[in-house]
């Protein structure tokens, strides 16, 4: 089981940098960045391009996969993305991972004139993305006539380092998302408690068996906010307050516990947001301690199973 590192997109790059190394030097396996322009709510914060700032990673984080949490497909046309990607990956030695979504914050489109469009138009949009990213991956050119996007004789040189760079897609709306997940996906992530994961896998492996795919090569990842702590009134708070995002509460031993869970259930890799490791933007020690609990105190069980 991998364990991968999320560092909040509003931290200055000398505080992501800080984090990036110090998860490569403790033992982490990846570095992931959500990719968006503008925080949700209206308060003027600087946040970083995504893909400018792992080509910045790449060079000071030499070892770590790089990826995006995830992707907004309705930012960039998928050729142009596809060029950035491969140029990434030839400038990390074979480490990218791209992570696309549908989009959803709908306040960055109306901020940049980006069409939004509905819920679903944005997962068709999803759908011929994905196939153009096949397409120009695996082909010397590509040809495509869909509903949003276009392309003729279109060359993709150089060709990514790795023999199949992962597309991963995230989100878990059964009906159509799950369904794009089992026919394009080389990985799939979406926030989630275990049994919600457990949920959810059991639907991709539905639709794989719809299609006739062999459900294993989807590998699966989930997201949860970490409340690591050795302060049992703290932790008592937190699994009494009313959280909306999925978590994982406790003391190293019974976060051991969950962590066996998810990887008995089949997850391949976990990916933990820094929101609740100590100060929300920065690199402060709490964080880095935090980091290095974790990944040596908890993350080992994950190699017992």
């Amino acid at each position: 089981m991998r364990f991968g590192f999320w560092p909040n997109p509003r931290s200055n790059y000398e505080a992501t940098k800080t984090l990036g190394q110090h998860a490569e030097a403790t033992g982490w396996d990846g570095m992931w960045l959500a990719d968006h322009f503008l925080p949700e709510e209206s308060e003027l914060i600087p946040v970083h391009e995504s893909w400018i700032t792992l080509a910045a990673l790449a060079r000071d984080v030499p070892r770590v996969r790089l990826g995006t949490m995830v992707t907004g497909n309705t930012y960039r046309h998928p050729a142009v993305l596809a060029n950035m990607v491969t140029t990434l990956d030839n400038l990390s030695g074979g480490r990218v991972v791209l992570g696309l979504g549908a989009g959803w914050q709908h306040n960055e489109h109306e901020a940049y004139g980006i069409p939004y469009g509905t819920a679903g138009s944005r997962l068709r949009m999803l759908n011929e993305a994905c196939q153009i990213m096949k397409g120009l991956f695996n082909n010397d050119h590509f040809d495509f006539d869909g509903e949003f996007y276009q392309l003729k004789h279109a060359p993709l040189e150089p060709k990514p380092i790795q023999k199949k760079l992962p597309l991963m897609i995230g989100g878990g709306g059964e009906k159509v998302t799950l369904k794009i997940v089992a026919k394009y996906a080389d990985e799939w992530n979406v926030w989630g408690d275990v049994d919600t994961l457990v949920h959810k896998m059991k639907i991709i492996d539905q639709h794989c068996e719809t299609i006739g795919r062999d459900p294993k090569e989807i590998e699966r990842s989930g997201v949860a906010l970490l409340f690591l702590s050795d302060d049992e009134s703290y932790i008592k708070r937190m699994k009494s307050a009313s959280i909306a995002m999925p978590t994982i509460i406790g003391n190293v031993n019974e976060v051991r516990d969950i962590i066996a869970a998810y990887d008995e259930a089949g997850v391949k890799e976990l990916i933990v947001p820094d929101f609740t490791l100590g100060e929300l933007i920065g690199a402060g020690q709490e964080k880095l301690d935090l980091m290095e609990k974790f990944i040596k105190e908890v993350a080992p069980v994950a190699a017992e199973h």
